[in-house]
């Protein structure tokens, strides 16, 4: 009988190296990834329960794996994998990654920080573990991962992911403290665009931009060259009215201290957020600068698509999967 073809994701982790040695290997190396994963994916917390899951599926995990002696014990699954070499697990797991992904026009990649709360050790002075990733927010796939160095911050950790990330024709996002020059060059250097917040870490950019545009602001923008955009959403109660404005005129990029120092630069973002619950208003203005067009709705979306990274990322972690309730140091 001719073997089973097995599953198109076995031919991304066939250069992995089964770490397992002599002729007592009950179980297939390739069986044993498939189905960890499609646990875990599948929401399985432990080794315990992605047995749990495979024993369950069985029938339908025959239909294209050998299971020569059945679904492996959680003590195999944990021992496999304590072994696997982590850095080419993460290379097999990127291709994978990058072949499921579909590339959309514009693609929005947000990249942002995570501390595992409860992963630190104080007694021996290790800090919680501190990852920063890229998320992909219309495939909704994290497409790379790194993890910041004990004696360093995330700002030192995005170069690095940058420069594993094929970033041709996407949109970066950044909160304030990725707005870097250094990370500016990085991503048109890798052929993508950016949007980066703009707060007080950047003391004389941000003091500059809110007077520029507060300025024009208090005009109502006249005789200034600008595009606007207008949004308003509805929901839970509550309405959220998003304006942006965006100027791309060199004379105003001119006004900005250093603003010749951000490669690519060739726009700058104001977005007032309104939101009505009830009786009750907030109004925040946030400021970015970007790398894209003067295109204000366009601006919109990208501001708002970062904060995907948050809802669709950090909180599925956090509250499906318990990350910060971990204490695997």
């Amino acid at each position: 009988m001719s073997p089973k073809p097995g599953p198109p994701i076995t031919k991304h982790f066939a250069s992995l190296p089964d770490p397992r040695t002599g002729n007592a290997i009950r179980y297939l190396f390739g069986d044993i990834l498939v189905i960890a994963l499609c646990a875990t994916i599948c929401g399985a917390d432990g080794w315990v329960e992605v047995e749990a899951w495979g024993n369950a599926k069985r029938p339908w995990l025959e239909q294209f794996l050998e299971l020569p002696n059945g679904i492996p014990s959680h003590d195999t699954f944990g021992r496999v994998f304590a072994r696997i070499d982590p850095n080419e697990f993460e290379r097999c797991f990127l291709g994978w990654i990058r072949a499921v992904a579909k590339r959309t026009q514009r693609q929005i990649v947000s990249i942002d920080g995570k501390k595992l709360r409860r992963s630190h050790n104080r007694p021996r002075g290790k800090r919680a573990i501190e990852m920063v990733s890229a998320w992909a927010s219309a495939n909704r796939l994290v497409f790379g991962q790194v993890q910041v160095g004990d004696r360093s911050t995330a700002v030192s950790a995005i170069p690095k992911l940058l420069q594993v990330l094929e970033l041709t024709g996407c949109i970066v996002t950044l909160d304030a403290e990725g707005c870097q020059t250094k990370i500016a060059k990085r991503i048109v250097e890798r052929g993508g665009d950016y949007q980066l917040a703009v707060k007080e870490n950047q003391g004389q950019l941000y003091q500059d931009m809110k007077d520029l545009l507060t300025g024009c602001a208090e005009v109502a923008f006249r005789q200034v060259p600008h595009d606007y955009a207008k949004q308003i959403n509805k929901g839970h109660g509550r309405i959220e009215i998003r304006e942006g404005w965006t100027l791309s005129d060199p004379e105003y990029l001119a006004y900005l201290y250093h603003g010749t120092m951000w490669k690519g630069l060739r726009t700058l973002v104001m977005v007032r957020a309104e939101r009505r619950l009830g009786t009750q208003r907030s109004i925040e203005t946030r400021y970015y600068i970007s790398s894209l067009d003067g295109n204000a709705k366009a601006a919109l979306r990208v501001a708002r698509g970062h904060w995907s990274i948050e809802n669709s990322l950090h909180w599925v972690l956090d509250i499906a999967f318990r990350e910060d309730e971990s204490r695997v140091r």
